[in-house]
């Protein structure tokens, strides 16, 4: 691969993070699950891709999100999450904020319109992240921090690029079964060993993977233990308040377009400097480590653990339904200045070849009722 070079700094941190990993493999006998490893690498202190201190969103991180291409994406969740606390609570909380311009965006579009908000609560795992948030959030004082879930919420919950950071097991169809694709280290460098399938695992992939047994050998995919545990905890939550509402944008299919021929290699990428490839043992704790999600998983989660899937649709649907359209004519068109950069933004968020269709809105609550404009565009009979 032809990659830009890290500083070294950089390099020094990741050979750190390395060492740490290969001495958690040689307690586990030689061999960890790829999950632990994804954990290691992106979360473990100080160290790890989220839980470092290098920059990752943005025009000098590693990737863009949608709240970073324009405000108009925050403005128009700000509607959404209005007409939802209207029937809830006047209450946000957001996972995995980034750079806090998603919430700063909300919060501001609901301050131009006069509605009052009691509290925006954020949980954060990365510490440069969290810097970041509490200087761009630093006008706003209905915003703290958590450490985790609350044990009941009412309101509404965001979640935007947050479940396919979770790390996920990697599992191969051989012909004596499915195996579990675990981490070893191989002549100083780590690589894939395959061990046969526990139980615990079987029984995920059988409960996950529609046709699991009619798959190719040599079929190499994810199982979403740790996001359907999140999804879990979020239904817990919701289901101790009185009425709330999560909304989770991600990129990602419903199983019976996730686990498809086009899909023989799984779904996991990596993200290093604004360049995606396959290799996730290139410098860990320097590079984004994803898989798509798994939505039909997701909705399960949330239906076994007793609140109700609201709605599911692209993402393009979800903001022309909630209308970003109308936002954007607040500026005129005829200047071009201002508007022009706008809608390049747009295209980018709603076109099917770019954010538009990959990116999918996952909507589960308690007791709150979706406009029929915006249920207009659900799809969620494919789930």
């Amino acid at each position: 691969m032809s990659l830009p070079a890290p500083t070294p700094d950089a390099l020094a941190a990741s050979h750190a993070l390395q060492h740490l990993i290969a001495a958690d493999i040689e307690r586990h006998a030689g061999a960890i699950s790829f999950a632990r490893f994804m954990e290691l690498a992106l979360y473990a202190p100080d160290l790890g891709y989220y839980s470092g201190g290098a920059a990752k969103l943005g025009k000098d991180g590693d990737f863009t999100t949608a709240p970073e291409l324009s405000s108009l994406f925050g403005s128009t969740l700000a509607h959404a999450a209005a007409a939802i606390m209207a029937q809830t609570a006047p209450r946000i909380l957001e996972f995995g904020a980034g750079t806090g311009k998603l919430a700063h965006d909300i919060l501001s579009e609901l301050a131009a319109a006069g509605i009052a908000i009691e509290s925006y609560a954020i949980v954060e795992l990365s510490g440069e992240l969290r810097a970041r948030q509490e200087e761009a959030l630093r006008d706003f004082p209905q915003v703290r921090w958590l450490d985790g879930f609350p044990a009941a919420f009412d309101g509404v919950v965001l979640g935007n690029e947050v479940l396919d950071a979770m790390p996920v097991q990697l599992v191969s169809k051989h012909p004596e079964g499915w195996q579990e694709l675990q981490v070893t280290v191989h002549d100083g460098a780590f690589a894939w060993q395959p061990v046969a399938a526990d139980a615990a695992l079987l029984a995920r992939i059988e409960g996950q993977i529609p046709g699991h047994d009619s798959l190719p050998v040599g079929y190499v995919s994810e199982v979403h233990g740790i996001a359907c545990g999140f999804m879990a905890s979020l239904a817990q939550m919701l289901g101790q308040g009185q009425g709330g509402a999560a909304l989770l944008f991600d990129y990602g299919f419903p199983a019976h377009e996730y686990y498809v021929d086009q899909r023989a290699a799984g779904t996991l990428m990596c993200h290093y400097r604004h360049h995606a490839h396959a290799d996730p043992f290139y410098l860990p704790g320097l590079q984004d480590i994803t898989a798509h999600v798994d939505f039909t998983a997701m909705a399960l989660a949330a239906q076994d653990g007793g609140i109700d899937v609201l709605a599911y649709m692209n993402q393009a649907g979800f903001l022309i339904n909630t209308g970003i359209a109308e936002l954007l004519l607040r500026t005129d068109p005829s200047d071009a200045l201002r508007y022009l950069p706008q809608a390049k933004a747009l295209q980018k968020l709603l076109s099917p070849a770019e954010m538009g269709e990959l990116f999918k809105v996952l909507v589960v609550g308690k007791n709150v009722e979706l406009s029929a404009k915006l249920l207009a565009a659900d799809r969620s009979h494919r789930l």
